[in-house]
């Protein structure tokens, strides 16, 4: 079909795409105008209508074309699975033109095989799109399978997801909480997680407690939808929403899918455009609703296996509560004995003991009933602890008096130690509970002690630290493996000596100092090395004389 005066324009829009060319005889700004748009304009719905375009005068179908120089016109549909997606025609310019019969079939042929190349464009895009979604799904599967915490579940996998499934710039994982019947978030990446944390929602409140009323998926194409679904958000929810996305009222489109796991609803996983393109739409749906069906055997693995660590937790704290008991009884039997012991030999008559063997014994009675008095305190700071009646009484403290005092005191109680003091000179008086502190102080350095058996020097260092003091005590002992060095803040848990044995004790004391320290607003931790001694340091909030009187 080449005539002199022909033009041809092809105008297609499938795939997401528009696509417009024309032949070499005309310009682009003439093929716009004569560019067939199926259903729209006069000749967009003449082809619509008739399934083929044939006129002779094109002049008399509008007016709009009465001072244009095409004369003639064939113009056929191209059609992709039942659907109208571009036009072919072909305009006769000057002159009028009547079209033979062969070229209106040269012309059907021509958009027949148009069909054919978009449906299987279509099928190889699609199938191409199902790959990718399969990869993703298959990545996912892999990158959950070694998360151990809700909260770590979205972010994990939100570079993969993000790649797949562009519009979603946001999202959330909902669970339900059926002590309170609300909705809460567990996971989400794309917001401020300290507002959106905060969220809760009731049954059929907002998009997603709609999701988990109904128990079916949603879609909200557009703004107008999502605005109408999230008016019955409660104005504290709503004002959360808006810190956590920046400023808005409502997202510009989401999806809500139901989180069901052996036929209850446990939560929803919500996905959101907030600003950009393109929307979500209802062709994500079955790919949400796989990733869906991952996360919630995700979920259920997690609260499987927080479960099993709970009952160990359990099991382990029984263990060692029984351990304790069986050990105190021994412990608390051994000072008893020997108390009663010399106590009984004190009061024989027909013994005559001198004023050193007199004060002897009854130095043994005093460090054993010290000793008794130790083990029954920390039991009883341990139940006042779990009670959640621990109170602080803060007063201006004086730490390196306190530690000279109590530094004395344990010299009388050991001739093979030395003890060294070192306090730096900027040292301040500190806002602290005096007692707490105290004993706090006195059970490092009796583990001090008590760890290093053989002597050595224990050394109680401290200094200012921009904000807070730290304070150690150190010790020449045989050090603490890196496998208990972990454990050894844990109730019950005692090391054991260099002979295998372990030191007296509850295990409690350590325990209740890192209770008393973090109350305080500070921390404790522990250095070791076997073989050349431990170290442990508490720090404590800086809020000294000095810096009160810098204030003032």
């Amino acid at each position: 079909m080449q005539y002199q005066k022909a033009v041809a324009v092809v105008y297609c829009d499938a795939g997401g795409c528009q696509h417009l060319c024309w032949s070499d005889n005309v310009d682009e700004s003439l093929a716009q105008e004569l560019c067939i748009v199926p259903g729209e304009g006069a000749l967009g719905r003449l082809l619509a209508d008739r399934g083929l375009l044939l006129e002779y005068e094109i002049s008399e179908l509008e007016e709009a074309w009465r001072d244009c120089d095409v004369k003639s016109i064939l113009a056929v549909p191209i059609v992709s699975n039942g659907e109208t997606v571009g036009s072919i025609a072909v305009y006769y310019l000057s002159d009028s033109w009547r079209f033979l019969e062969e070229e209106q079939a040269l012309l059907r042929g021509i958009s027949e095989q148009a069909s054919l190349y978009l449906e299987r464009e279509a099928i190889e895009r699609e199938s191409r799109h199902h790959a990718q979604q399969v990869s993703t799904l298959f990545e996912v599967s892999k990158v959950l399978a070694s998360v151990v915490e809700l909260a770590d579940l979205l972010p994990a996998i939100e570079d993969t997801l993000v790649e797949t499934l562009r519009p979603a710039e946001a999202g959330a994982l909902l669970l339900y909480d059926t002590t309170t019947g609300m909705l809460a978030v567990e996971s989400s990446f794309g917001y401020d997680l300290s507002a959106m944390d905060k969220i809760t929602l009731r049954v059929g409140e907002s998009m997603s407690g709609k999701v988990l009323e109904s128990g079916h998926p949603e879609v909200w194409p557009n703004r107008d939808a999502c605005t109408s679904a999230m008016e019955s958000m409660s104005p504290h929810n709503r004002q959360l929403y808006r810190e956590a996305s920046g400023g808005l009222d409502s997202p510009r489109s989401a999806i809500g899918v139901p989180l069901v796991y052996r036929d209850k609803k446990i939560g929803v996983l919500t996905l959101e455009t907030l600003r950009g393109e393109p929307l979500l739409a209802a062709s994500h749906l079955p790919f949400l609703q796989a990733l869906a069906e991952l996360i919630v055997i995700n979920i259920g693995q997690i609260r499987l296996l927080q479960k099993t660590e709970q009952a160990r937790a359990v099991e382990e704290a029984d263990r060692l509560r029984s351990e304790l008991i069986a050990a105190l009884a021994h412990e608390m039997r051994t000072p008893l004995t020997s108390i009663q012991g010399y106590a009984s030999a004190l009061l024989l008559e027909d013994v005559e003991w001198d004023g050193m063997a007199k004060r002897q014994q009854l130095e043994i009675i005093e460090a054993e009933a010290r000793d008794l008095q130790i083990m029954v305190q920390d039991l009883l700071e341990s139940s006042i602890i779990d009670a959640g009646l621990l109170v602080l009484a803060r007063e201006p403290t004086l730490i390196p008096r306190m530690v000279e005092g109590l530094v004395e005191e344990m010299t009388r109680r050991t001739t093979k130690h030395r003890f060294v003091i070192s306090f730096s000179s900027d040292f301040p008086i500190v806002e602290a509970d005096p007692r707490r502190l105290e004993q706090v102080l006195r059970n490092l350095l009796d583990n001090a002690v008590k760890y290093s058996p053989d002597g050595g020097l224990v050394v109680v260092r401290g200094q200012r630290a921009d904000d807070e003091v730290i304070i150690s005590v150190a010790d020449n002992g045989a050090g603490i493996a890196p496998e208990h060095l972990n454990r050894l803040f844990e109730k019950f848990f005692r090391v054991k000596s260099q002979t295998g044995h372990t030191v007296r004790g509850t295990g409690l004391g350590l325990p209740v100092s890192r209770t008393i320290v973090e109350s305080h607003g500070g921390r404790i931790w522990a250095e070791s090395e076997l073989g050349r001694g431990t170290t442990i340091y508490f720090s404590l909030p800086c809020q000294g004389k000095d810096d009160q009187d810098e204030q003032d």
